[in-house]
């Protein structure tokens, strides 16, 4: 009767028995050990149950096995700073928002759920037919691009797109996608239209696209433009990245060289390289 009696007073007074375990007397370190076998968006979630979860949610260990294997090339090349200089999360965080580099022509994005790395080539670093001839093209500014200017083809004969990258990608598979869309975007009271007015000739002949890599890989696709009015994400082909620590440099190629019609009416907004498997994530992109 006392003991029972002491004890109900000691939680009365202190608002808890110091016999009654709770989470603030689980260890940090056990903590992080159950974090690191989580998601990111799980640990930032439980990083706020309390200290010892926050604490442990800060832990390197946690971080490194949600950075893509090669973190610290991105951080290098990306960031432009050394790995060592920061905690595994504040890598996380930074890499998980739109970087650029090469004067701003190329973008990685770390996707959040998943940690999987994406690419992206603005057409300002892709060799273009024309592109520098105002009777062909004009470069518009765009809320709808992450490079905030895309491209667009009044009228040409002759269509050549080729671009290069060299890049350290982690091992899997990845897709490589031309953005594109057929007819021009403004707005009108606040509201999305889109004008299709000179949109022609892409009908008559299918666009080929290419991709080759500097491990000997190939791949080729081709079809016809049909995306009026929103933006269509065109896969060229697939790839597969085997090794970790060396760069590997893709060649890709879109075509429509038949010069028995005209064609424009397109604006070409990237190239997008992502997991094969982020297909369905495209339109986030």
């Amino acid at each position: 009767m006392g003991a029972g009696s002491s004890s109900l007073a000691l939680e009365s007074e202190g608002g808890s028995s110091p016999l009654r375990p709770n989470l603030d007397d689980v260890p940090e370190s056990s903590v992080a050990s159950i974090l690191m076998h989580l998601d990111p968006p799980e640990i930032c979630k439980l990083a706020k149950v309390n200290k010892t979860f926050h604490g442990a949610s800060l832990a390197d260990f946690v971080w490194e096995t949600k950075l893509p294997s090669n973190y610290k090339y991105l951080v290098e090349k990306i960031l432009g700073q050394s790995p060592e200089s920061l905690s595994k999360k504040e890598i996380y965080a930074r890499l998980c928002q739109p970087n650029c580099f090469e004067d701003g022509t190329k973008l990685v994005l770390l996707d959040k759920s998943s940690g999987k790395i994406c690419v992206a080539v603005s057409y300002k670093a892709l060799r273009i037919t024309g592109i520098d001839d105002r009777r062909y093209w004009s470069h518009i500014s765009s809320e709808e691009s992450r490079f905030n200017t895309i491209a667009y083809l009044q009228q040409i004969w002759w269509l050549e797109v080729v671009g290069e990258l060299e890049f350290e990608f982690p091992a899997g598979t990845y897709s490589l996608f031309f953005k594109l869309q057929l007819g021009k975007t403004s707005k009108k009271f606040g509201r999305r239209a889109c004008n299709v007015d000179q949109v022609h000739g892409w009908g008559v002949k299918p666009v080929r696209f290419h991709l080759s890599t500097s491990n000997g890989q190939q791949a080729s696709s081709e079809c016809y433009l049909h995306q009026q009015g929103k933006w269509g994400h065109y896969r060229v082909g697939d790839f597969v990245a085997d090794n970790k620590n060396t760069p590997l440099k893709l060649k890709f190629s879109m075509m429509q060289i038949d010069c028995t019609h005209t064609k424009g009416g397109v604006c070409l907004d990237s190239v997008f390289i992502c997991p094969s498997e982020f297909r369905e994530k495209l339109k986030q992109f």
